[in-house]
């Protein structure tokens, strides 16, 4: 009988599938049902998705929080319904308003959408509404308003501007919270300059401290990629490094006396497994999420 895989995989999602079809894929080649992932990307985006594998899907909680970098582009001239280019054309500008469009206005524009922010999500997005994804209420045919949320846009950087009659497409690179739409920075940096706005182009390149580079693409992914979740988690947090006798304890739900410092979420490991996510408090280390170990 084959060992079930356990770990957290990087992969380069391509243009066209979902993040589900990825998921769906890493099961085949992986010989499992247990997969799940850290944040979607939409169809039209690649780049960086974090799938967890067997027991390490519980540490997908501690990535979805995670900051990301996304390179795209903006193309400034007309907007969608869905604020990239699968949605239908809702509006264009002329020629003249295009022409109007200062660099200097743009740059100015691009500051007050840099920091923290309150961001009204795209309408054509997975938020649920009364239970119901965004997305299908939209395709049902209603007008869906979501409400504005605090996201923090650490960097909003112009990389290249390209002018035409008709459109100013802009290469940015964001670097952002999670749960910020790149896709509604394009809207929003559109309408302000009066001329709409959608993206063209989305890359996800990072996740907290991992990055693109050091993915897979999703037909290449193999058991021997999985990185152990005690090695992803003590890139997400302190480690505490057990003995024989603090792993029994951990591992049974017990609160143990420990050393480290005081901290909310701390990798407790023992040799090269995580046994649990534990929080700290006056000495005390208390489970917070149990790895059961096969």
């Amino acid at each position: 009988m084959t060992d079930s895989p356990h770990g957290v995989l990087l992969v380069d999602k391509p243009h066209g599938p979902s993040s589900h079809t990825v998921v769906a894929i890493a099961r085949r080649l992986l010989g499992t049902r247990k997969v799940g992932h850290a944040g979607t990307l939409d169809p039209m985006a690649t780049g960086l998705l974090v799938l967890g594998v067997g027991t390490s899907t519980r540490l997908l909680t501690y990535l979805v929080g995670a900051d990301k970098t996304y390179t795209a582009t903006i193309r400034l001239g007309s907007s969608t319904v869905t604020d990239d280019a699968e949605g239908e054309t809702l509006t264009t500008a002329s020629t003249s308003a295009i022409a109007e469009v200062a660099d200097d206005e743009i740059a100015a524009e691009i500051a007050k959408l840099t920091g923290v922010i309150n961001q009204r999500p795209s309408a054509v997005s997975a938020i649920k509404v009364d239970g119901e994804r965004a997305y299908d209420r939209v395709r049902a045919g209603e007008e869906v308003v979501l409400a504005a949320r605090e996201v923090t846009v650490s960097r909003f950087a112009v990389t290249t501007m390209r002018r035409t009659n008709a459109v100013i497409d802009l290469d940015v690179i964001v670097d952002c919270s999670s749960g910020t739409y790149i896709r509604a920075l394009a809207r929003d940096l559109g309408n302000a300059l009066g001329v709409g706005g959608h993206l063209t182009a989305l890359r996800r390149t990072r996740v907290g401290g991992f990055d693109v580079v050091d993915s897979c693409d999703p037909e290449s992914i193999t058991r021997e990629r999985l990185m152990s979740a005690a090695d992803v988690a003590r890139a997400l947090m302190p480690a505490w490094e057990l003995t024989d006798a603090e792993a029994i304890d951990l591992g049974h739900g017990k609160r143990v006396a420990t050393d480290a410092a005081d901290a909310p979420l701390v990798a407790a490991i023992h040799g090269d497994r995580l046994v649990a996510i534990v929080a700290v408090t006056s000495g005390t280390a208390r489970v917070v999420t149990g790895f059961p170990h096969d």
